[in-house]
């Protein structure tokens, strides 16, 4: 009875399947986004002001962070909890697959975070405009105080990798 359960338990992880095939439509998604915001700025380029610019660029940077951060689960997590990736010899294979561990996927992800975190501020910073009433102050301060919280979080998500990497050499 037992080996049943364990076998079944260990076959339960194939349900996971289709949630990192999910993922890869995301990016579709996503890719599809990218280049409709890259088709807007394309044509007004010669008209557009700088900071408008800017912020365009902001919003094409987070949205390859976003897809980039997916990326990073979809195969690392497939690779952890599902199964291993078979790639051929000579096939490309990313650098990382197969290298990456749950807990170093939590300080890319983290650290992705607070990158997608502080374009978004900086975007809401650049639109701001100090004549306007304290609603948008009253925003970039809640914005900024989340920013810093995934900022500490990072930070000791990070110690504590540190600290358990160091534990385990120890030994």
């Amino acid at each position: 009875m037992e080996s049943l359960i364990e076998k079944t338990l260990y076959a339960s992880r194939w349900v996971m399947a289709p949630v990192y095939l999910g993922l890869s439509l995301l990016l579709v998604v996503l890719a599809f986004k990218f280049f409709q915001e890259l088709i807007h700025i394309v044509p007004a380029l010669l008209t557009m002001p700088e900071q408008t610019l800017i912020l365009k660029i902001l919003t094409l940077v987070d949205l390859t962070l976003v897809g980039s951060l997916v990326v990073m689960v979809m195969f690392s997590g497939y690779e952890n909890f599902v199964s291993k990736i078979d790639i051929d010899e000579g096939d490309e294979k990313l650098s990382w697959l197969g290298k990456m561990d749950s807990g170093s996927l939590k300080l890319k992800l983290s650290a992705s975070i607070v990158a997608i975190s502080a374009i978004h501020l900086l975007k809401v910073y650049m639109e701001f405009k100090p004549d306007s009433d304290a609603m948008a102050e009253t925003k970039i301060m809640w914005l900024l105080i989340v920013h810093m919280g995934f900022v500490v979080s990072a930070l000791c998500m990070q110690i504590m990798d540190k600290m358990d990497r160091a534990s385990k050499t120890a030994k």
